[in-house]
């Protein structure tokens, strides 16, 4: 289960290369007690444009850790778009990170022999499926196709022209699976229900705004296969 949780995650490394960016853009040096202690103070530092200009800046392996980068941009292309939610950009930040790992990208098995990893087959499991596996597969079903129409929107509406699902298709699926889990006793224990609600409603913004994400910051290698 995907949670709302890189800014629980960060590593010494993460503060240090937060530290050693803003001190050369600003006359005081970031308080790394701040940082550690104060969660406001860190969002607040978090936001500084500054460190998405040193991400793209950075040539060689990024000496930080996923969930640091993948929230930096996420919340880069969001804060000036009605999803303007630091636990919505830490949600899609870490669904970036999981499904950066292409073997999370299947769905639970559900009892099956293995994991399911086609939707149309995801969603012929939730026919037998027990409430908590209803949870999870509906769950994986939003993340999954805010996943491949954000991240390789191309990919599918080149396949789409050969017969595939377009991405009408998974933003309909998509916003439909997050508001049917949104009232759910598991997203309330994960202080999810408000998360999935939103991306439900704004799933179309949402999709856009990791379009540009795509197109202009990140790489995910692998692709769709």
């Amino acid at each position: 289960m995907i949670k709302a949780n890189c800014r629980d995650r960060f590593t010494a490394e993460d503060f240090d290369f937060v530290v050693e960016t803003l001190s050369k853009s600003e006359r005081d040096s970031v308080n790394l007690v701040k940082l550690l202690t104060d969660n406001e103070a860190r969002d607040s530092i978090l936001d500084h444009p500054r460190l998405v200009d040193a991400l793209a800046e950075q040539s060689g392996a990024l000496r930080i850790s996923p969930q640091l980068y993948f929230y930096l941009l996420i919340r880069h292309v969001l804060k000036e778009t009605d999803l303007n939610d630091r636990a919505i950009s830490d949600y899609v930040a870490s669904l970036l990170e999981n499904f950066s790992q292409t073997h999370r990208i299947c769905s639970p098995a559900n009892g099956m022999t293995g994991p399911i990893q086609y939707v149309s087959d995801m969603l012929i499991a939730l026919r037998d499926a027990s409430p908590s596996q209803s949870f999870l597969i509906r769950a994986h079903v939003g993340n999954y196709s805010l996943f491949i129409t954000g991240i390789f929107h191309e990919t599918v509406q080149s396949r789409s022209q050969r017969g595939g699902p377009d991405v009408g298709f998974y933003e309909g699926i998509g916003s439909a699976n997050y508001k049917a889990i949104a009232s759910h006793k598991a997203a309330r224990s994960a202080a999810l229900s408000s998360v999935y609600g939103q991306l439900a409603d704004g799933f179309h913004e949402m999709r856009l705004a990791l379009n540009k994400l795509s197109d202009t910051l990140i790489h995910l290698d692998g692709g769709l296969h």
